[in-house]
């Protein structure tokens, strides 16, 4: 059997040690400044040792308190971390969303870091396909970005992020620094298969006739951009997924001032009217807007 004193007493010693008064020791273990007293008071009588010097405003202690202290700090810091280790963990929560691969990797992506940073506690479980999901049906995911247009369905919530500007896309070194108004006709157009915005619709809106050649297409922002990038000629994609490329200088926006560009709602948040008071739902969903907001600000 261990031969200890109270050990009420031993961590009333410890806190009043450690913070050098009794009155904060108290605070610290919701106690009376008496009681404290009083548990020391114990402590000594059990060792026969002075462990305090006291004095009208403040206490210190003696060499058998400081011999006192640094042995139980030390016990009671791996008691400490034996109780954090062996207690059961805080689950994280999760939020499973749903987006095409172009909105995860071209703007979602890179801005999940600040979004982490403020909600340290909430952990984003991201899949992509390039086809719509049902969120009636699928009961493994939180939320939906959807693309394009969206059938109204009862007992989804859906919201757009905002209008988009779509705009002719194109490394500078193809465009050069004389560019007139006809000029894009003479420039090889790449078409974006699932943008609902097309060559034909935005010639149309800027008065100009469509070439007749041949356009070679890709089904995936991404690559669009990346074959524009390497001058295979110009993309007409949304400007929310060219920003690195435009802020890198790798793309430019063709005849600047020159042409009308088109503006679209075409990102729509979804999730579940069942899920509506959600927190975590409505913390992702208040932060897209925000970012959606401040990208449509900058445009």
């Amino acid at each position: 059997m261990r031969k200890l004193p109270s050990l009420q007493a031993l961590r009333a010693f410890e806190a009043a040690a450690r913070l050098q008064s009794f009155l904060l020791a108290a605070e610290e273990l919701h106690l009376t400044p008496s009681a404290i007293s009083h548990q020391v008071r114990g402590l000594e009588a059990y060792f026969e040792h002075k462990l305090f010097n006291r004095s009208n405003r403040r206490v210190e202690l003696t060499d058998s308190g400081g011999r006192l202290l640094a042995t139980l700090s030390t016990a009671f810091d791996m008691i400490e971390e034996v109780c954090r280790d062996l207690s059961p963990k805080a689950a994280a929560e999760s939020l499973s969303v749903h987006c095409t691969p172009s909105f995860a990797s071209k703007w979602l992506g890179p801005r999940l870091p600040a979004f982490m940073r403020e909600y340290p506690s909430l952990t984003i479980r991201m899949s992509s396909s390039a086809e719509p999901v049902d969120l009636l049906k699928e009961e493994g995911l939180d939320v939906a970005i959807a693309y394009g247009s969206v059938r109204a369905q009862a007992g989804v919530v859906i919201e757009a992020l905002g209008a988009e500007r779509t705009a002719p896309l194109a490394s500078p070194k193809l465009v050069g620094e004389r560019f007139e108004r006809e000029d894009i006709a003479k420039l090889t157009l790449i078409e974006s298969k699932l943008n609902p915005v097309r060559w034909r619709e935005w010639f149309k809106q800027n008065g100009l006739k469509m070439p007749d050649k041949p356009q070679p297409s890709f089904d995936r922002a991404a690559l669009v951009l990346a074959a524009a990038v390497d001058g295979l000629g110009v993309a007409l994609e949304s400007v929310r997924f060219a920003e690195r490329e435009l802020a890198s200088g790798e793309l430019v926006i063709v005849g600047e001032g020159l042409y009308s560009p088109i503006e679209r709602e075409t990102h729509f948040f979804c999730y579940r009217a069942a899920d509506r008071s959600s927190r975590k739902i409505q913390q992702f969903h208040d932060w897209l807007l925000r970012e959606s907001r401040a990208l449509s600000r900058d445009d």
